[in-house]
């Protein structure tokens, strides 16, 4: 039957029924200019991500003379998207919820001057996240990042404590303009200002520890865009 088969398909091919590459699948099975695009795009995807988990191990890896040599380049790729820590082996998990919010002086479309409410971004985030079997990164980790960012660079009184200040205040900046801008179409974000909204969680009812549950506010000072 295999022998019956294969002259059938013999003879369609002779009578240009079926073309020689009928069976291919794939990339095979595009035009050649097609499988030159594909080629060139998955050839393309390969070094970026190669390039990108060699500047990750670099990053991540002990003090060697590779990553000191190109150590700005590292920090300027890894930083503060890529960054990597250990926090998910903490010893003592967060013990506090802490909501990140933000208002700007806007120019309107109409050139009026307006000052935004305090904007719950934290909880935009809760509210994509909850019920969804497939959250995105973005909104589980990149605002709770960059904040954790910033007050790791800055002391109590928000002044920068080192060279990742700034970047961590225009990273910061970045992502607040991201999500207020689409709210004014045809207006201008002049200023932007932020502060976090810190509750203990309450202790368990079991437990006979008191805890303070009142919301402390941190406040930033405006930014001008």
């Amino acid at each position: 039957m295999d022998s019956d088969r294969n002259r059938a398909d013999r003879e369609r091919r002779e009578h240009g029924e079926i073309g020689e590459n009928a069976e291919s699948r794939g990339i095979a099975a595009l035009p050649t200019p097609y499988r030159v695009v594909a080629a060139l795009a998955l050839g393309a995807v390969a070094v970026a991500g190669s390039l990108h988990l060699a500047l990750v191990f670099l990053h991540v890896a002990p003090a060697n003379t590779v990553g000191k040599r190109h150590a700005q380049t590292v920090d300027e790729w890894i930083y503060p998207e890529f960054e990597q820590n250990w926090k998910l082996f903490a010893p003592n998990p967060l013990q506090q919820n802490i909501a990140v919010e933000a208002r700007a002086q806007v120019r309107t479309a109409e050139g009026e001057r307006i000052t935004t409410g305090w904007r719950d971004l934290s909880a935009e985030d809760g509210a994509a996240i909850r019920g969804n079997p497939f959250p995105s990164h973005v909104q589980q980790n990149e605002l709770r990042r960059a904040w954790d960012f910033f007050t790791g660079s800055h002391d109590e009184e928000n002044r920068p404590t080192g060279e990742r200040g700034e970047l961590s205040e225009a990273y910061l900046q970045r992502i607040v303009l991201g999500r207020l801008r689409p709210e004014f179409p045809g207006g201008r974000v002049l200023k932007v200002q932020l502060r976090s909204a810190t509750t203990a969680v309450p202790a368990p009812k079991w437990s006979s520890e008191n805890t303070d549950t009142q919301t402390y506010f941190r406040e930033l000072p405006w930014w001008t865009v």
